[in-house]
C-alpha cells in the first residue's frame, strides 16, 4: 500500500514537473520568478553589505588613509559598474545567462568567505587603533594582497551577476509587457535588498562586529547562488547566437563607406538588427548619473551639518539617509505595478506607459527634487547665518535633518520611473543577440554617477561655493545650477524621445490588456 501510494506521488510530481524537468516549451515565465527572485534578494544583499561601508572598513579596521579610503573604494565601485559588459558579452556569445550567473555568483561567495577571513583572522589585518591617530600600523604586502584579492573576487561576482541575471529573468517571458513587469519586480527586490544592507547589516558591522557582518553577506550569497541553481529545471535557455560585435564593426565600416555614396536609401537598404543604438538615453542617462551621484554626496554633506535626532536618545547616521530614497525608488515602483491597471481601467485610459514616456516622467520629477534641495539649503543657510558662531566648520545646525527626506523622497519617485523604464526600453530594443549587453549598458551609466569628486572639484574651483566649511559655502547655488542642467537635459531628451522610433511598435504603442474575470 505504502509502495503505490508513493509511486502515485512520484508520478503526480512528474506531472506537474517536480521531480523532472519540464518540457523546453513549458519552461520560464511566472514560475521561475521565485528563484530569480530569492537570488537577486540575496546576491544583492552581499553585495550591497561589503560594498556600502567599504571606506568605514578601510579606514576603521585596515588602517588605511581616509583620502586613499575613498580612491580604492571608487576604483572598485568603477570596476563593478564595468565588469558587467564584459559578462553580458560572454552570455550573449558564447554562452547562456544562466551558466554566467552561476559562475560570477560562486566567485562572489569566494570573495564574501575571504572577507570573512579577513575580518576574524588577526594575522590578516593590521592591528587596530584609535581612529585619526598618526601612529597607525599600516597593513603588511601579503595582508594588502589578500584584501586585493578579496576585493577583486567580491567586485566580479557582483558584477557579472547584477544585470546579467536580469537579462536572464525577463528571458523566461515572450511578452513585452510581462518583461516590462519583471524588470520593475527586479528593482523592487534590488532596492529592497539595498535597504537591507544599508541599515542592519551596516548596523552589524559597526556595533556588534565586522567578522559576524561579512559571515551574514556570505550566507546571503550561498542562499541567492543555492536559489539560482534550484531553479535551473524551469528556466528558458536562450542559445547564444555568437558574437554580434564583429557584425557591428562591419555595419559601421558599411555606413562610412556608404556615406560617401550620393543617393536616397529607403528602410530596407540600411537596416539591420545591430544598428538599434539608443543615442538618445546614451546622452542623457550619463547627465543624470552625474546629478543623483553629486545629488547624494551633497545631501551627505549636508546631513552632517544639521540635527539627525530621532528621538532624545538616537541619531541617524548621516549615510543612513540615502535609504528613504531607496524606501521611495521601491514604494514607487510598486504602485506602479500594482495599481496601474485597475486605476487605468477607472480613468479609462487604454495605453500603457511606453518606457519613454516612463523615463521622461522621470527626468521631470528629478528637476523637482533639484528644486526641493535648493529652497531646503537655502533656509539651512539662513538658520546658520543667523546663529552665533556660524564660522565653526563642526556646527549644527538647529534644523532637522528630516527635511532631506522630501528631495531624497522625490528622487526615489524619479528613479521609480526612470531606471525600470531605461532597463526595459534597452531589452526590448537591442538585437536579440544582444539581450544581456543591453542590460548591463546600464550598470555602464551608472558607474559613470560613482566619479561626482570630479564635477564638484570643477564647481569649487571655478565658484568657491563648496569650501570645507558647508555652512559657509553656496551648496544651494550647486542644487540651482544642476536643476539647471537637469532642466536643458530634460529638454534635449523630449526632442530625441520624439525622433526616436520604436522597431517594436505593436508591443509599445498597443491597447492595455486587462485580465479576464
Amino acid at each position: 500500500m505504502e509502495t503505490v501510494e508513493i509511486q502515485h506521488f512520484e508520478g503526480k510530481l512528474s506531472q506537474e514537473g517536480g521531480s523532472q524537468a519540464p518540457e523546453e516549451s513549458k519552461r520560464g515565465g511566472w514560475i521561475s520568478f521565485p528563484f530569480i527572485a530569492v537570488s537577486v534578494m540575496g546576491l544583492s544583499i552581499a553585495a550591497a553589505g561589503w560594498a556600502s561601508n567599504l571606506i568605514v572598513f578601510l579606514i576603521t579596521e585596515f588602517n588605511v588613509k581616509s583620502i586613499t579610503a575613498t580612491k580604492i573604494s571608487n576604483i572598485v565601485l568603477a570596476c563593478s559598474s564595468l565588469f558587467p559588459i564584459a559578462g553580458a558579452i560572454i552570455a550573449d556569445s558564447f554562452f547562456s545567462s544562466f551558466p554566467v550567473v552561476a559562475i560570477f555568483a560562486f566567485v562572489s561567495l569566494l570573495g564574501m568567505i575571504m572577507l570573512t577571513l579577513t575580518t576574524t583572522i588577526h594575522s590578516l589585518r593590521p592591528p587596530r587603533c584609535a581612529f585619526g591617530s598618526s601612529t597607525c600600523e599600516a597593513p603588511t604586502d601579503l595582508q594588502y594582497a589578500v584584501f586585493y584579492m578579496t576585493l577583486a573576487l567580491s567586485s566580479l561576482g557582483l558584477g557579472g551577476t547584477r544585470f546579467t541575471i536580469a537579462a536572464m529573468g525577463a528571458e523566461q517571458f515572450e511578452k513585452t509587457k510581462d518583461q516590462g513587469t519583471f524588470f520593475s519586480w527586479y528593482y523592487i527586490i534590488l532596492y529592497g535588498a539595498n535597504v537591507i544592507s544599508f541599515t542592519a547589516i551596516i548596523y552589524i558591522q559597526d556595533n556588534v562586529g565586522w567578522g559576524l557582518g561579512s559571515a551574514i553577506c556570505a550566507i546571503a550569497n550561498a542562499i541567492g547562488l543555492a536559489a539560482l541553481v534550484m531553479g535551473k529545471q524551469f528556466y528558458r535557455q536562450v542559445k547564444p547566437k555568437g558574437s554580434r560585435f564583429m557584425g557591428i564593426a562591419r555595419v559601421v565600416a558599411a555606413a562610412i563607406k556608404k556615406s560617401r555614396v550620393s543617393g536616397t536609401f529607403g528602410r530596407q537598404d540600411y537596416y539591420s538588427e545591430t544598428n538599434v543604438i539608443l543615442k538618445d538615453q546614451e546622452d542623457s542617462a550619463p547627465a543624470k548619473n552625474f546629478r543623483l551621484g553629486i545629488f547624494s554626496s551633497l545631501t551627505i554633506l549636508q546631513a552632517l551639518t544639521m540635527d539627525r535626532h530621532l528621538g532624545p536618545n538616537f541619531r541617524i547616521p548621516a549615510v543612513s539617509f540615502l535609504v528613504f530614497n531607496l524606501l521611495a525608488s521601491t514604494t514607487s515602483i510598486f504602485i506602479l505595478e500594482r495599481f496601474r491597471i485597475p486605476m487605468r481601467r477607472n480613468l479609462m485610459i487604454h495605453r500603457s506607459l511606453t518606457p519613454l514616456q516612463r523615463i521622461g516622467i522621470g527626468h521631470f520629477i528629478n528637476i523637482l527634487a533639484l528644486v526641493v534641495s535648493a529652497l531646503i539649503e537655502t533656509r539651512r543657510l539662513h538658520i546658520v547665518r543667523t546663529h552665533q558662531g556660524s564660522d565653526q566648520p563642526g556646527l549644527v545646525v538647529p534644523m532637522s535633518a528630516m527635511w532631506l527626506v522630501i528631495p531624497l523622497a522625490i528622487v526615489g519617485i524619479s528613479d521609480g520611473f526612470h531606471f525600470p523604464g531605461t532597463v526595459a526600453l534597452y531589452y526590448q530594443e537591442f538585437p536579440k543577440a544582444l539581450k544581456s549587453t543591453s542590460t548591463a549598458m546600464v550598470s555602464l551609466l551608472i558607474g559613470i554617477g560613482f566619479f561626482p569628486s570630479a564635477v564638484i572639484d570643477l564647481i569649487d574651483r571655478c565658484t568657491g561655493w563648496l569650501p570645507n566649511n558647508t555652512n559657509e559655502g553656496r551648496v544651494d547655488n550647486v542644487f540651482w545650477v544642476l536643476a539647471g542642467i537637469a532642466g536643458m537635459n530634460f529638454g534635449y531628451y523630449l526632442i530625441c524621445a520624439k525622433l526616436f522610433k520604436y522597431q517594436n511598435v505593436e508591443d509599445h504603442d498597443g491597447p492595455l490588456e486587462l485580465p479576464d474575470h
